[in-house]
């Protein structure tokens, strides 16, 4: 079989994918997604759960639970049943039924304290069906260069296992709606810290930013002053899923700079979080990242 057949078969099961992302919130029957693909809708169960690893019913479900998840922890706008209502469920009893069969946690529960590795362990199928379509491929022409303003900005460190860093996320969304400082008007970025020698993710560090023009109130005590500064960058842009920029980093480092003959400077790897799920379908989140070079 061509390599044109394989990509344009992927391609349309991709749309599938998109499909879904984009009406969560509506009927998503074997019916409606198999016409969107262009596929026989009596054969198409198989198709999915056969490239994908997961039936049609259960990516639909961990898909909204994701979402679900999102909203309770770190958006505070909806009740548990309007997040049930919106998650395709017929009420609040058959919504917390699910989400605790998934991630061993009531809504309820999830929304005041989070547990969040029963909750990563959960994701396992979702992430390893979207990455069959849905992982981004680069080229020299994807990055950007530019030069950087210098950024006053907000932080609240995050230190210890990367897989805890909802924790830190829900008190720095806690912080900026009481500072008045949302994401649509102070930029949201990440600074990551090198990675630590021996592995240990307890030595782990990235800080989470928000742009700020005004003086840090002294009683905010996990919130200090910094910047990031002025210079050029190299700058990439992933489309979709910001949970794990690792693949974009990697490309950055291991292919883009030997190939460009550029210098780094002495300053981390950043990110601007662009546009964010579940204020966005998940395929349409973006995430610049920025390479510090030396002009």
């Amino acid at each position: 079989m061509g390599r044109n057949v394989i990509d344009n078969y992927h391609a349309r099961m991709h749309r599938a994918l998109v499909f879904i992302d984009e009406h969560l919130d509506e009927d998503l029957s074997v019916a409606a997604v198999s016409e969107v693909a262009a596929f026989s809708r009596h054969h198409f169960q198989r198709q999915f759960s056969s490239l994908f690893g997961v039936s049609l019913g259960r990516y639909v479900q961990l898909t909204r639970l994701k979402r679900a998840a999102y909203r309770l922890a770190f958006r505070n706008g909806h009740s548990v049943l309007e997040i049930a209502l919106d998650s395709g469920f017929e009420g609040p009893e058959a919504f917390s039924r699910a989400f605790r069969r998934h991630f061993d946690q009531s809504p309820t529960g999830f929304r005041r304290e989070p547990r969040w590795n029963p909750w990563l362990a959960a994701q396992t199928p979702l992430i390893q069906a979207r990455s069959q379509t849905m992982s981004q491929t680069f080229d020299q022409t994807d990055v950007r260069i530019l030069d950087f303003p210098e950024t006053p900005v907000a932080i609240m460190a995050h230190r210890g296992d990367p897989a805890e860093i909802g924790e830190t996320i829900c008190r720095f969304i806690a912080w900026r709606k009481a500072a008045g400082l949302p994401p649509k008007v102070s930029a949201t970025f990440n600074v990551f810290h090198p990675d630590p020698d021996e592995g240990s993710p307890r030595a782990y560090r990235v800080d989470l930013c928000a742009a700020m023009n005004r003086a840090i109130s002294p009683n905010d005590p996990d919130v200090v002053a910094g910047v990031i500064p002025a210079g050029r960058c190299a700058v990439l842009r992933q489309i979709g899923n910001s949970d794990d920029l690792s693949a974009a980093a990697n490309w950055l480092y291991g292919q883009w700079l030997p190939d460009s003959g550029q210098e780094l400077r002495d300053f981390p790897m950043f990110a601007q979080r662009v546009s964010l799920f579940p204020d966005v379908a998940e395929h349409q989140a973006i995430t610049d990242l920025f390479l510090p070079i030396r002009d």
